[in-house]
């Protein structure tokens, strides 16, 4: 496993971390005992920041890696939770909720600090709130020790711009913006590097776009989109290839990208996925998929209040 700085953070952060939204069963019903052993496979085979939120399952995610940590000594893990969001309509960036949210969640993962504290999926919130309430709650957990860094996370690039105009982030973690069919994350590199905010990427597979199975009915993809990526899933297939694993390498490669952030509760799974990391990538393929992809690069999906989705996407089209 490679380890890659985050941001001006000090921590080094493995180049895949473990996305625990699966422990909630988000996607499918899952075993207890299943999960835990997808943790633990995943930091035996070198993995050491884990990502969590309340939102996930609805505390289940947190409940069941709590319980898989158990065992686990507490310097071997860097754990990264969210507040904010409690429910799929339910944002709360309050400087009092967040703050009794951090107590909560330390609870529930069994831990007396947190390294990372996120406040989630801002685009659904009042920045008003969230600039006056959500970020001093962060920094005032930060100054009693509770946790070690803070920052943001949403869909939406340009939340990042706003919220990083008005003050400084340890860190943010944005999805969906750095993968074969979208690298439009690139553009913020700049304002990171010159603040030294630590970037976390997050879904290489689009939230299943970039895989063989099935869409999920729920995935805010247009039909162009979706299209388009079947066709390059179906394209690697037929070359006896996984999209998934070249989706992987792919965001992993990148030395400007510090960690990106997989799901799954399979321990072969991330097993696999771990090892795809470690491979050579097929450089040929890499270019003819992104060929496929690209009449669709960089286009993305509304997400949040209606003033974050009102401007131009990669292409010049508007969301």
């Amino acid at each position: 496993m490679k380890y890659r700085k985050l941001g001006n953070t000090g921590l080094d952060v493995s180049v895949l971390s473990y996305g625990a939204s699966s422990l909630g069963s988000v996607f499918r019903e899952v075993p207890k005992d299943e999960g835990i052993r997808a943790v633990h496979t995943a930091i035996d085979m070198g993995i050491n920041l884990i990502d969590v939120s309340p939102y996930y399952g609805l505390t289940k995610a947190e409940k069941v890696l709590g319980e898989a940590l158990q065992t686990v000594p507490r310097d071997r893990y860097i754990i990264s939770t969210k507040a904010g969001r409690y429910g799929q309509d339910e944002f709360d960036f309050s400087k009092k909720r967040v703050i009794r949210s951090a107590e909560e969640s330390m609870r529930r993962l069994g831990t007396d600090y947190l390294d990372i504290l996120l406040l989630h999926d801002i685009e659904f919130g009042s920045m008003e709130q969230v600039m006056e309430e959500g970020i001093p709650a962060l920094e005032e957990l930060k100054q009693s020790g509770k946790i070690r860094f803070f920052g943001v996370t949403g869909l939406p690039l340009n939340i990042f711009e706003t919220v990083l105009s008005r003050t400084t982030l340890d860190v943010i973690l944005s999805y969906c913006h750095y993968s074969l069919n979208d690298t439009t994350l690139l553009r913020l590199l700049p304002i990171l590097e010159r603040q030294g905010t630590g970037l976390i990427n997050a879904s290489p597979i689009s939230m299943g776009l970039l895989s063989t199975r099935q869409v999920p009915d729920w995935h805010p993809a247009s039909g162009d989109i979706q299209a388009a990526c079947k066709r390059a899933a179906e394209y690697c297939r037929d070359k006896g290839e996984d999209i998934a694993k070249l989706a992987v390498q792919f965001s992993t490669a990148n030395e400007q990208i510090p960690t990106t952030l997989v799901s799954t509760a399979t321990p072969a799974n991330i097993r696999n996925n771990i090892l795809w990391t470690e491979e050579p990538m097929n450089e040929q393929l890499l270019e003819e998929v992104l060929e496929i992809l690209k009449p669709v690069a960089g286009a993305t999906w509304p997400s949040g209040r209606p003033e974050w989705n009102e401007g131009p996407d990669q292409n010049g089209e508007r969301l």
